[in-house]
Formats: C-alpha cells, sequence, structure tokens
C-alpha cells in the first residue's frame, strides 16, 4: 500500500518562523515543520527557498480558510502584512514518500550552550564534556525542537539562573524541552502544561526518553494554585502580555521567570506588561531577531 502525505508551503517574513509553526502545530494535523532549503553544487549554493515553510500534514484539511483566519487574528494584535510576510501557499498531496520520516532530514544535533545539546531522537551523539546536558528529543506533533531562538533563549536563562532543588513551571510546555531541560540543570521538580492537549502525550514520552520525571496536564496559568521558584513562559508576546497578572501569581516571593517568544520590535508590550505587574527586570537577553526576559518578583 502506497503511503502519503500532504505539504504545505508558505511563504513568510523568516523572523516569523516560530510563530507560523506553533499555529500550523496547534490547528493543522501536523507532524513536523522545516524552514528553508539549500541546495549546493560543488560546494557553492544554487538555489534557496528561504522564507518557505513547509509543513507536513497526516491529513487533507481546508487550509485556505484556516491561514486567512489567523492571519486575520495576529493582525489584530499588530502584526502588519509586511510583518507576516505574503502567506501565499502551494497546497499537494505527495505519494509513495515516507512522509512520516521526511521532515525530519533537516534537524541536527543543536548545541544551545557549551554546556546543553538537543539531540533528535533518531540521531546518535556522544557528549564532549563530562557535566553536559543531553536532551533527547521527539517533537512529534508538539512544538519546540529546541532548534529555535525562542527556546534556547529560556535554556540559557534556566542555565543561568536556576538554582539546584527549585521547582519549575514551564507554562506552554509544547514537546517538554524546557520542564526536561530543568530537571536535567538540577529541578526537584518540573511541571508543565499546555492548552493543546495533543502535546501533552508527546511531552511525557520525551520525559521518559530522558529518564526525568515531569508532571505535564492539559492547563492553564491561570487555573494553577501552586507557586514556583522559577517559572518559563515561551509563548507569543500578546500572550504573554495577556495572561501576565497569571504568571505572577504563580511565582514564589523572590522568585524568577524566564519571557520569551518575543520579536524586537515587540517587546515594548510585554516589557508594559511586566512593569504593570511590579516585576523587576534581572537580565535582558538577545538572540537574532528575539528578545527574552528574566524578571523577578
Amino acid at each position: 500500500m502506497s503511503k502519503c502525505y500532504y505539504e504545505l508551503r508558505i511563504k513568510i517574513n523568516p523572523e516569523m518562523e516560530d510563530i507560523v509553526s506553533e499555529i500550523c502545530f496547534e490547528g493543522l494535523p501536523c507532524e513536523g515543520v522545516v524552514l528553508a532549503e539549500e541546495t549546493y553544487k560543488d560546494l557553492e549554493m544554487v538555489s534557496t527557498t528561504e522564507g518557505t515553510l513547509r509543513v507536513f500534514l497526516t491529513d487533507n484539511c481546508d487550509v485556505k480558510a484556516f491561514l486567512k483566519e489567523q492571519r486575520e487574528i495576529l493582525k489584530s494584535r499588530g502584526f502588519s502584512d509586511e510583518d507576516l510576510g505574503s502567506w501565499e501557499y502551494t497546497f499537494e498531496k505527495k505519494e509513495d514518500e515516507d512522509w512520516s520520516k521526511k521532515w525530519k532530514e533537516k534537524w541536527d544535533v543543536t548545541h544551545v550552550s557549551d554546556r546543553i545539546t538537543v539531540v533528535p531522537d533518531w540521531l546518535e551523539y556522544s557528549p564532549h564534556r563530562d557535566d553536559e546536558v543531553v536532551i533527547k528529543l521527539e517533537p512529534g506533533c508538539a512544538f519546540g525542537t529546541g532548534t529555535h531562538q525562542t527556546t534556547q533563549l529560556c535554556m540559557k536563562a534556566m542555565e543561568k539562573y536556576l538554582k539546584k532543588g527549585d521547582e519549575l513551571a514551564d507554562i506552554g510546555t509544547g514537546s517538554g524541552i524546557l520542564a526536561i531541560c530543568g530537571m536535567k540543570l538540577g529541578a526537584s521538580s518540573a511541571y508543565g502544561c499546555d492548552n493543546d492537549e495533543t502535546v501533552i502525550d508527546v511531552a511525557k514520552e520525551n520525559a521518559v526518553k530522558n529518564d526525568v520525571k515531569c508532571t505535564f496536564e492539559l492547563n492553564t496559568a491561570d487555573k494553577i494554585s501552586h507557586q514556583f521558584d522559577f517559572v518559563c513562559a515561551n509563548i507569543l508576546h500578546f500572550v504573554l502580555a495577556e495572561i501576565m497578572p497569571d504568571l505572577k501569581n504563580i511565582l514564589k516571593p523572590e522568585g524568577l521567570m524566564s519571557l520569551s517568544g518575543i520579536l524586537d520590535e515587540k517587546k515594548q508590550m510585554v516589557v508594559d506588561a511586566y512593569e504593570r505587574e511590579g516585576l523587576t527586570l534581572v537580565e535582558e537577553i538577545h538572540q537574532d531577531q528575539w528578545t527574552s526576559f528574566v524578571v523577578k518578583k
């Protein structure tokens, strides 16, 4: 029996990769996402699809209506047409290919820092140092492979500020990568929640692969009563602004929080939100066109 999958290609502003990828993971039957392909001949690049997001889907769906709706939502949140890119797209059924593996071809080992390394579950890797934190990951249908700047910014913040024995919360956990990273960095416990029920099992499986104990559940910050020493929230900037009071409420006195998922030009919305809640800036961290904040209660 021949195998098939559906491939959606969207022309985006490359800076929107994180945001559009998350939208596709949450709203489409998405198996994986890859941004840009480069073709080389004799060590020289001869073509590129830079700015094209390739989305691998397991089923047919009305992508036209989906993209129109999501684009309007983002524009209502302050994104311009220039921010978003054209979103011209193609949608094709692909026959006789192993679609379940096709999207994995572009993933490789990611060295987040000198100490933290993220390894796709299908690759072999030997640590380069005794104290290296290696995270084996199968993203599945959950967003968060460790390759994106927003995820890396949170991991770097944890590496610098998370103390051994801290209780950690990861709001919008996706693949569970931040909760898992926190446990490997010495947290005493890690709680991850997401409003997408399809990712919870993926996060649990990833914790098992990494031999750490984490609690993952379908939940949102406003329904959490426990307080934590360290909170990670790698979410879109306008969502961070909306839920900042809830994030503050789950943070212990003197607790620290890493806020990420913020394009440089959108950071003021998040600054206004954490200042309004009386949170104090500890450090502002940049990577490419992305900003993250470490704040203190």
